[in-house]
């Protein structure tokens, strides 16, 4: 006895706007609701990336013959369609590097992405790399959302001693435009876009591998001075093509220009020594000792540029 078809009406969210997605049953398949999709947003099925649930997770996309009721949808749900960076072209140029200290093909260089000082440095610089080198702040806003659900969802794993503080604090705390991101929002968001995130410091030139041992087949690269998160693009040779943001895992050539990068950095001194350091403000040039100081200060008067100063008392 088979079972009866149910007509399935979705909704489907993409950077082009919202959309109605019919013509489907509870016995189509992945591939039918792929086609619809495309059809929607333009947007090749081989560079499908959807999103469903709360809070939003990965649909595997890989066996389209699979019936849609596999992935308990039901009519009214809605899919978050985004464009994978890491599929078509700019996949095949990634993968095709080789190993060692030369320039692989003219890949082109490893450059820094100057994102603002606005407290939101960490959620713009890991947006615009997953987004292909473009974002916005309604992405930030998002992905503050985002890890909120993820910790309220999950109080067992995130407990006051891992925080800092109740699980209902900091899901109000982050999602306080004010708040700086740290190694709890990186973790999340490593799960979240599925890759690997590699944060180098300036300083120690120590590079955290945030999603480590996942099996992740991808990875991005933020640099970071203690105090300040940028991106990492691979500004092509070719002024007409458009930058590489997503790397293989294990790509020694992309891990060696990021390495040079830092220690650039920390020859020049571009970080914060926040063991004894003293600051001074730019803005209004007060004297300030520590992360501390600069964060009640950042927080009180809105103002972000900071300098380490050796005089300041």
């Amino acid at each position: 006895m088979t079972t009866a078809e149910h007509p399935l009406l979705l909704r489907i969210k993409s950077k082009e706007g919202n959309a109605k997605v019919d013509g489907l049953t509870s016995h189509s398949t992945l591939g039918h609701l792929l086609d619809k999709i495309q059809e929607l947003t333009k947007i090749p099925s081989s560079s499908l990336k959807l999103l469903h649930g709360f809070p939003p997770c990965h649909v595997d996309t890989s066996n389209p013959k699979s019936k849609l009721s596999d992935f308990s949808l039901r009519t009214g749900d809605t899919i978050i369609v985004e464009e994978s960076k890491i599929a078509g072209e700019a996949l095949s140029k990634a993968e095709v590097s080789t190993r060692g200290g030369v320039n692989p093909g003219g890949r082109g260089i490893l450059t820094r992405r100057v994102v603002p000082a606005d407290n939101s440095c960490l959620f713009r610089s890991i947006a615009l790399l997953m987004e292909g080198g473009e974002t916005d702040g309604s992405r930030i806003t998002e992905l503050r959302n985002l890890i909120a659900s993820v910790v309220c969802s999950r109080p067992a794993e995130y407990t006051d001693a891992v925080l800092g503080k109740s699980n209902t604090e900091y899901c109000l705390w982050i999602r306080n435009s004010e708040t700086w991101g740290g190694a709890i929002e990186i973790s999340i968001l490593a799960e979240f876009y599925e890759v690997e995130i590699n944060v180098v410091d300036t300083q120690s030139l120590r590079v955290d591998k945030f999603g480590e041992n996942r099996g992740f087949k991808h990875c991005i690269y933020l640099i970071y001075d203690n105090i300040h998160y940028d991106p990492l693009v691979l500004e092509s040779a070719d002024e007409n093509s458009s930058v590489e943001t997503v790397f293989p895992v294990g790509d020694d050539w992309i891990f060696a220009q990021a390495m040079e990068l830092a220690q650039e950095a920390k020859r020049s001194r571009q970080y914060t020594d926040l063991t004894g350091f003293t600051l001074r403000c730019l803005v209004c040039q007060l004297g300030l000792r520590g992360q501390r100081q600069a964060q009640q200060h950042a927080m009180a008067t809105g103002h972000k540029n900071f300098a380490e100063y050796s005089n300041a008392k």
